[in-house]
């Protein structure tokens, strides 16, 4: 050492800073210095050393006198504190929590900058005091939120509490606060630690709730839910009535006891087994019932995931078509009886009149002219007011605006066609309808066609129902969002606030002067696993939920989630996305969303390949989602079959905004899941209007 000089034994930034310090005490500038500076070790390697300098003149020959303390690992403390400040800080902002600490002896009580913002304020915009944030508070819960504060400054008890703030703009948002006061060493409250969350979108997500349940009381389908204990979670207002029991008799029983035994483990039990595969059960049959007797139903089961992505229950609606089979069977007799009338026709045209005219069915005959001869009861009751007013006249003086495409089906029947539509739909002056029809020629005794017989059955009914069975399986599909959306809330309003709460307990803990030194890497280690536990919750709580979708669109919510789930899955995920003009539909936003997420699980835990292409795109009218990849693929009707309900989902979610989904995959030869949906009226014009 006595042979080198500063600049031989310390990096050259940190020894020009010295040497700079030192030419200002020979100078006489200064009298000492101090400097936190590097110094090589004889193998090289670097130590921190804080360096005190001071000049010695007490003699004609000034010396300097310096020393050196080794501050290697305050400084490596000071850097890890640093990050873990910087994490904590990026995880607070992540969650979208704020924190803050109300200092009783100065009175001041300091907020983030994240805290303002759940506020509405810019940043440095609160006033610094507890009446500021008081004045803050919806004037409603301004008297709650003071009694909490007062029941926490009492007992020094973690305390929590929900409230309305409202903006400066003038709009309401439901924050969720959780804080605790720490005591002095005589019992006082000495200051108060707390944060505060925005939850206005679970309110929103809770009222949205209601308003369904709501609708399935009211319903006059029959609506239950069943575990897969068979056991009924849910039976609506209808169900009671139809079973003529309390709700005490039937919700959490199994439903052996509520049923008729043999029923339930010949056919109920067999169809809720499909059921909780993963399949949309569908079936009709006949049940008795107390008040009204035997019944024809419609039974539709449709499968429910739970939070581990798991089928745990099966909602069961029923739906009353008595009317329309006995409509049914009134149809077949009637068509039978023609057969057996048409080999009598020559000799019988008599009869068939009388047949005609009081058959309970819809059923007119015509001559050549389309003149009517006879008309049911029945197709004057659904097409026109009365038979006098319609005997005689001719087909098309009644129905002016006939639509041609009817006229030529009648030209065929008299040509000695016979035609029939399983469904046809026409607008009526009470909105839409739709009928199964048949129109046959009749023949007179010498055997030509005498005219035409037009037999109907009116299904409006049915269609309607049809809609009401799609109505309902959209609502369960909002159910589950709202309960992926209640529990994504619940993650991050009440598990990220607590973990953070630790966090913040744990850094105050670290920055004690009363922890021992033997303790502070174990208390660090806590908070970097407390911050990393707050991230992995939040990530959680944005694949149940997530409000980029809601905020930026679809196209943007699509690229950070790739972004996202490519990090945390180590995979390669290769998105492009181009055509997309204008906002999308919120149903359709969430349905594509939706099958994204269940391809991208799909691909990274059967595949067996790293690398992923997505392609978002809109063409010809329609927004496309494409994902492919070259893995090992499976065997479509084997997984639909399966368990899980990820295609069945996908395929449901997509029907429901009148999409088309194409699986193409087979062992070996990878996998490609293709989604189009049309775009709505006028969004090709939006978009070509700019």
């Amino acid at each position: 050492m006595r042979r080198k000089r500063c600049v031989d034994f310390s990096p050259r930034e940190d020894a020009e800073k010295d040497w700079e310090l030192f030419q200002k005490l020979k100078e006489g500038l200064i009298d000492h210095y101090q400097l936190d500076k590097r110094y090589f070790r004889r193998d090289g390697s670097l130590i921190w050393g804080r360096l005190s300098l001071s000049l010695l003149n007490s003699r004609s020959a000034p010396l300097v006198l310096a020393m050196v303390e080794d501050i290697t690992e305050q400084k490596r403390a000071a850097e890890a504190l640093r990050s873990s400040e910087e994490r904590l800080r990026l995880a607070q902002q992540a969650a979208r929590i704020g924190t803050f600490e109300w200092n009783f002896e100065g009175g001041v009580n300091a907020w983030t900058p994240e805290l303002e913002a759940l506020y509405g304020l810019p940043r440095g915009g609160f006033g610094g005091t507890q009446t500021a944030f008081e004045n803050l508070v919806y004037t409603d819960d301004r008297a709650g939120v003071v009694a909490l504060n007062n029941w926490a400054l009492k007992t020094g008890l973690p305390t929590q509490g929900e409230w309305r703030a409202v903006w400066p703009d003038g709009s309401v948002h439901w924050i969720a606060g959780r804080w605790q006061a720490l005591m002095n060493e005589s019992g006082k409250p000495s200051r108060m630690l707390g944060i505060n969350v925005d939850v206005t979108e679970r309110k929103r997500a809770e009222e949205r709730l209601r308003e369904y349940e709501k609708a399935v009381e009211g319903a006059e389908d029959i609506i239950g839910v069943v575990d897969r204990e068979y056991r009924l979670l849910l039976a609506n207002r209808q169900y009671l009535k139809m079973r003529s029991m309390t709700r005490e008799q039937v919700v959490g029983h199994l439903l052996p006891d509520v049923l008729n035994q043999e029923i339930f483990e010949t056919v109920i039990k067999p169809k809720l087994d499909e059921c909780f595969k993963g399949k949309v059960v569908k079936y009709e049959r006949k049940f008795s019932f107390p008040e009204v007797g035997k019944r024809d139903l419609l039974l539709s089961y449709f499968p429910i995931e739970g939070t581990d992505g798991t089928i745990d229950r099966a909602a069961c609606i029923l739906h009353d078509i008595t009317d329309r089979k006995r409509a049914e069977e009134a149809l077949i007799e009637l068509n039978r009886t023609l057969e057996v009338q048409s080999a009598l026709l020559q000799s019988s045209e008599e009869l068939l009149k009388t047949f005609v005219k009081n058959v309970p069915a819809a059923v007119a005959m015509l001559d050549r002219n389309m003149r009517y001869l006879q008309v049911s009861d029945r197709w004057c009751s659904d097409y026109l007011p009365g038979r006098a007013q319609i005997l005689g006249r001719l087909h098309h003086e009644i129905f002016p605006d006939m639509p041609e495409r009817w006229k030529e089906i009648h030209r065929r029947c008299l040509a000695g066609e016979t035609l029939r539509a399983d469904e046809d739909r026409w607008e009526g002056q009470d909105g839409p309808h739709w009928a199964r029809w048949e129109v046959r020629p009749w023949k007179t005794a010498e055997g030509t066609v005498g005219g035409i017989l037009i037999l109907a059955e009116d299904i409006t009914r049915r269609k309607l129902m049809e809609e009401a069975l799609s109505t309902m399986s959209r609502k369960l599909i909002d159910s589950q969002e709202q309960e992926r959306v209640r529990i994504a809330r619940e993650l991050h309003d009440d598990i990220g606030q607590r973990l953070s709460l630790l966090a913040i307990e744990l850094d105050r803990l670290r920055l004690s002067e009363k922890l021992p030194p033997e303790v502070f890497g174990d208390v660090s280690e806590l908070l970097r696993q407390a911050t990393s536990l707050t991230a992995d919750v939040q990530t959680m709580s944005h694949n149940l939920h997530s409000a980029r979708l809601e905020i930026l669109g679809l196209a943007s919510a699509i690229k950070s989630t790739c972004h996202d789930f490519a990090q945390q899955h180590d995979i390669e995920i290769d998105f492009e996305s181009h055509g997309l003009y204008l906002p999308l539909p919120s149903d359709v936003s969430l349905a594509l969303f939706r099958v994204l997420q269940e391809a991208l699980r799909n691909a990274s835990k059967h595949s067996g390949v790293k690398h992923v292409q997505v392609r978002l795109h809109e063409a010809d009218g329609e927004i496309h989602l494409l994902v492919r990849d070259s893995g090992r693929g499976f065997d479509l009707n084997s997984a639909i079959q399966g368990r899980g309900l990820g295609l069945t989902s996908m395929q449901e979610r997509v029907r429901l905004v009148n999409g088309k989904v194409t699986i193409d995959s087979k062992p070996m030869r990878g996998t490609s899941v293709h989604v189009s949906v049309p775009l709505p009226l006028g969004h090709e014009e939006q978009r070509t209007a700019g």
